[in-house]
Protein backbone atom coordinates (compact mmCIF):
# COMPACT_ATOMS: atom_id res chain seq x y z
CA UNK A 1 0.00 0.00 0.00
CA UNK A 2 1.17 3.56 -0.68
CA UNK A 3 2.18 6.13 1.90
CA UNK A 4 -0.64 7.24 4.20
CA UNK A 5 -2.53 10.35 3.11
CA UNK A 6 -4.84 10.40 6.12
CA UNK A 7 -3.65 10.45 9.70
CA UNK A 8 -6.17 8.89 12.05
CA UNK A 9 -5.32 9.68 15.64
CA UNK A 10 -7.13 9.09 18.91
CA UNK A 11 -6.69 10.18 22.48
CA UNK A 12 -6.55 6.62 23.83
CA UNK A 13 -7.03 3.03 22.71
CA UNK A 14 -10.52 3.07 24.23
CA UNK A 15 -11.56 5.22 21.22
CA UNK A 16 -10.52 2.58 18.68
CA UNK A 17 -13.81 0.68 18.62
CA UNK A 18 -15.64 3.85 17.59
CA UNK A 19 -13.06 4.44 14.82
CA UNK A 20 -13.50 1.11 13.04
CA UNK A 21 -16.14 2.48 10.61
CA UNK A 22 -13.68 5.22 9.64
CA UNK A 23 -11.03 2.63 8.79
CA UNK A 24 -13.55 0.56 6.84
CA UNK A 25 -14.60 3.53 4.67
CA UNK A 26 -11.02 4.59 3.97
CA UNK A 27 -10.19 1.01 2.97
CA UNK A 28 -13.30 0.78 0.77
CA UNK A 29 -12.10 3.85 -1.16
CA UNK A 30 -8.49 2.63 -1.26
CA UNK A 31 -7.16 5.57 0.76
CA UNK A 32 -3.96 4.81 2.63
CA UNK A 33 -4.04 5.84 6.28
CA UNK A 34 -2.21 5.42 9.56
CA UNK A 35 -3.67 4.93 13.02
CA UNK A 36 -1.97 6.14 16.18
CA UNK A 37 -2.72 6.95 19.81
CA UNK A 38 -1.62 10.55 20.38
CA UNK A 39 -2.87 11.95 23.67
CA UNK A 40 -3.06 15.72 24.10
CA UNK A 41 -2.88 15.29 27.89
CA UNK A 42 -0.59 12.32 28.43
CA UNK A 43 1.85 12.77 25.51
CA UNK A 44 1.75 16.47 24.59
CA UNK A 45 5.26 16.52 23.07
CA UNK A 46 4.45 13.51 20.89
CA UNK A 47 1.21 15.22 19.84
CA UNK A 48 3.07 18.39 18.83
CA UNK A 49 5.69 16.41 16.88
CA UNK A 50 2.99 14.44 15.11
CA UNK A 51 1.23 17.61 13.96
CA UNK A 52 4.44 19.44 13.01
CA UNK A 53 5.77 16.52 10.93
CA UNK A 54 2.47 15.39 9.36
CA UNK A 55 2.87 17.21 6.06
CA UNK A 56 6.53 16.21 5.67
CA UNK A 57 5.44 12.58 6.02
CA UNK A 58 2.90 13.00 3.21
CA UNK A 59 -0.31 13.34 5.18
CA UNK A 60 -2.97 15.53 3.59
CA UNK A 61 -5.77 15.33 6.19
CA UNK A 62 -5.86 14.46 9.88
CA UNK A 63 -8.86 12.91 11.60
CA UNK A 64 -8.51 13.43 15.34
CA UNK A 65 -10.91 11.48 17.56
CA UNK A 66 -11.32 12.23 21.23
CA UNK A 67 -13.79 11.83 24.04
CA UNK A 68 -14.28 13.71 27.28
CA UNK A 69 -12.27 16.94 27.37
CA UNK A 70 -11.36 16.26 23.70
CA UNK A 71 -8.53 18.74 23.25
CA UNK A 72 -6.69 16.63 20.65
CA UNK A 73 -8.32 17.96 17.44
CA UNK A 74 -7.91 21.61 18.42
CA UNK A 75 -4.35 21.21 19.61
CA UNK A 76 -3.43 19.42 16.36
CA UNK A 77 -5.12 22.18 14.33
CA UNK A 78 -3.16 24.81 16.24
CA UNK A 79 0.14 23.34 15.05
CA UNK A 80 -0.53 22.27 11.44
CA UNK A 81 -2.00 23.93 8.37
CA UNK A 82 -3.46 20.61 7.16
CA UNK A 83 -7.23 20.16 7.38
CA UNK A 84 -8.22 18.64 10.71
CA UNK A 85 -11.47 16.75 11.13
CA UNK A 86 -12.61 16.44 14.73
CA UNK A 87 -14.46 13.27 15.65
CA UNK A 88 -16.15 13.54 19.06
CA UNK A 89 -16.39 10.19 20.83
CA UNK A 90 -18.87 9.32 23.56
CA UNK A 91 -16.48 8.30 26.31
CA UNK A 92 -17.39 6.06 29.25
CA UNK A 93 -16.85 8.91 31.69
CA UNK A 94 -18.47 11.72 29.77
CA UNK A 95 -21.48 13.98 29.77
CA UNK A 96 -23.27 11.77 27.21
CA UNK A 97 -20.78 12.98 24.60
CA UNK A 98 -21.65 16.66 24.92
CA UNK A 99 -18.32 17.46 26.53
CA UNK A 100 -16.38 16.14 23.52
CA UNK A 101 -18.76 17.69 20.98
CA UNK A 102 -18.47 21.17 22.51
CA UNK A 103 -14.71 20.89 23.09
CA UNK A 104 -14.12 20.14 19.41
CA UNK A 105 -16.84 22.36 17.96
CA UNK A 106 -16.09 25.58 19.85
CA UNK A 107 -12.71 26.46 18.37
CA UNK A 108 -11.44 30.04 18.43
CA UNK A 109 -11.29 32.05 15.22
CA UNK A 110 -8.19 31.21 13.21
CA UNK A 111 -7.96 27.57 14.34
CA UNK A 112 -10.67 25.73 12.40
CA UNK A 113 -11.59 22.11 13.04
CA UNK A 114 -14.24 20.51 10.84
CA UNK A 115 -16.43 18.65 13.32
CA UNK A 116 -18.64 15.67 12.50
CA UNK A 117 -21.40 14.25 14.68
CA UNK A 118 -20.81 12.20 17.81
CA UNK A 119 -19.28 8.81 16.92
CA UNK A 120 -19.76 9.56 13.19
CA UNK A 121 -16.52 7.88 12.14
CA UNK A 122 -17.77 6.95 8.66
CA UNK A 123 -18.66 10.61 7.98
CA UNK A 124 -15.23 11.71 9.18
CA UNK A 125 -13.68 9.35 6.62
CA UNK A 126 -16.03 10.55 3.87
CA UNK A 127 -15.17 14.18 4.62
CA UNK A 128 -11.45 13.35 4.40
CA UNK A 129 -12.12 11.60 1.07
CA UNK A 130 -14.02 14.64 -0.21
CA UNK A 131 -11.02 16.83 0.65
CA UNK A 132 -8.61 14.46 -1.10
CA UNK A 133 -10.92 14.14 -4.12
CA UNK A 134 -10.54 17.86 -4.87
CA UNK A 135 -7.17 17.03 -6.47
CA UNK A 136 -7.40 13.27 -7.12
CA UNK A 137 -9.55 12.46 -10.16
CA UNK A 138 -9.68 8.69 -9.49
CA UNK A 139 -10.84 9.25 -5.94
CA UNK A 140 -13.36 11.81 -7.18
CA UNK A 141 -14.86 9.18 -9.50
CA UNK A 142 -15.14 6.69 -6.62
CA UNK A 143 -16.83 9.36 -4.52
CA UNK A 144 -19.30 10.21 -7.29
CA UNK A 145 -20.10 6.50 -7.69
CA UNK A 146 -20.67 6.28 -3.93
CA UNK A 147 -23.07 9.25 -4.07
CA UNK A 148 -24.97 7.62 -6.94
CA UNK A 149 -25.23 4.48 -4.80
CA UNK A 150 -26.83 6.54 -2.05
CA UNK A 151 -29.40 7.89 -4.52
CA UNK A 152 -30.15 4.38 -5.76
CA UNK A 153 -30.61 3.17 -2.18
CA UNK A 154 -33.19 5.89 -1.52
CA UNK A 155 -35.00 4.99 -4.76
CA UNK A 156 -35.11 1.31 -3.69
CA UNK A 157 -36.48 2.33 -0.28
CA UNK A 158 -39.21 4.39 -1.94
CA UNK A 159 -40.03 1.47 -4.22
CA UNK A 160 -40.41 -0.74 -1.16
CA UNK A 161 -42.74 1.79 0.42
CA UNK A 162 -44.76 2.11 -2.78
CA UNK A 163 -45.19 -1.66 -2.98
CA UNK A 164 -46.19 -1.87 0.68
CA UNK A 165 -48.71 0.94 0.29
CA UNK A 166 -50.16 -0.40 -2.96
CA UNK A 167 -50.39 -3.94 -1.60
CA UNK A 168 -52.37 -2.74 1.39
CA UNK A 169 -54.84 -0.91 -0.88
CA UNK A 170 -55.29 -3.82 -3.29
CA UNK A 171 -55.76 -6.77 -0.93
CA UNK A 172 -52.12 -7.76 -1.07
CA UNK A 173 -51.70 -7.32 -4.85
CA UNK A 174 -49.19 -4.65 -5.93
CA UNK A 175 -50.37 -2.00 -8.38
CA UNK A 176 -49.15 -2.32 -11.94
CA UNK A 177 -47.11 0.48 -13.42
CA UNK A 178 -43.75 2.13 -13.11
CA UNK A 179 -41.88 2.39 -9.83
CA UNK A 180 -40.20 5.60 -8.70
CA UNK A 181 -36.80 4.17 -9.70
CA UNK A 182 -38.19 3.31 -13.16
CA UNK A 183 -39.57 6.84 -13.54
CA UNK A 184 -36.26 8.39 -12.46
CA UNK A 185 -34.38 6.22 -14.95
CA UNK A 186 -36.80 7.17 -17.76
CA UNK A 187 -36.34 10.87 -16.96
CA UNK A 188 -32.54 10.58 -16.92
CA UNK A 189 -32.53 8.87 -20.33
CA UNK A 190 -35.01 11.24 -21.91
Amino acid sequence: MSSPRVGLIMGSMSDYEALKPCCAVLEEFGVAYEVKVVSAHRTPHKMLSYAEEAQMRGLKVIIAAAGGAAHLPGMIASVTHLPVIGLPIRAKKSLDGWDSILSILQMPEGVPVATVALNAAANAALLAIQILATYDAKLEQKLLKHKEGLKAKVARQNDSLAHIKSASRNNGQPLKGKSMADEAETKSKG
